[in-house]
């Protein structure tokens, strides 16, 4: 990399106090059907859509699937970790840390019966996210800098924002 972090954020902070419009970014992610549209139990992700390369995505083995490619909640527990890494790394690299380690862990606990229809009330979706983040500095981080640290990783992780503030969502249909 040729310039710093710090460098290329404060570029872009000016640039979008002076034109805020240029701040709002759209991620998307769409799927295609595979030659097997009527396979129920397997499906093709494409992160950033358009020619980007396809992911594979299966059914939970707990909701009647094979399990044999990541599913979605999977797949939203990766969203969280990679957000979570990638905030730490940004952070750390601004406010000039050291990282000699990083691993972060996200787990989703999730009542199935919902779902499935077993029990009416069930929420449907993960009644737990945990996130378990092991991260060493080069001896010598004061530990006030490392707590600074998490502080503001946690404050700009997109997607730990997201699944603490729910947005709406709105789903549209085209049949």
């Amino acid at each position: 990399m040729t310039h710093s972090i710090h460098e290329a954020q404060a570029t872009l902070r000016s640039q979008y106090k002076a034109n805020p419009a240029q701040a709002m970014v759209t991620d998307r992610a769409s799927t295609r059907s595979s030659t097997k549209v009527a396979d129920p139990f397997h499906s093709l992700v494409i992160p950033k859509g358009g020619d980007n390369p396809a992911w594979p995505v299966g059914v939970h083995i707990a909701v009647g699937g094979p399990y044999d490619a990541p599913c979605p909640g999977d797949l939203l527990c990766a969203a969280l970790a990679a957000c979570q890494d990638s905030s730490i790394r940004l952070v750390a690299a601004n406010m000039g840390i050291e990282l000699t380690a990083l691993d972060v862990h996200v787990q989703g606990k999730v009542d199935v019966r919902g779902a499935l229809g077993v029990q009416k009330d069930v929420p449907v979706g993960f009644q737990s996210i945990t996130c378990d983040v092991h991260l060493q500095a080069k001896d010598g981080t004061p530990p006030e800098m490392l707590e600074k640290l998490r502080m503001a990783a946690e404050r700009c992780c997109v997607v730990l924002s997201t699944l603490q503030s729910p947005p709406q969502v709105q789903t549209n249909y085209h049949m």
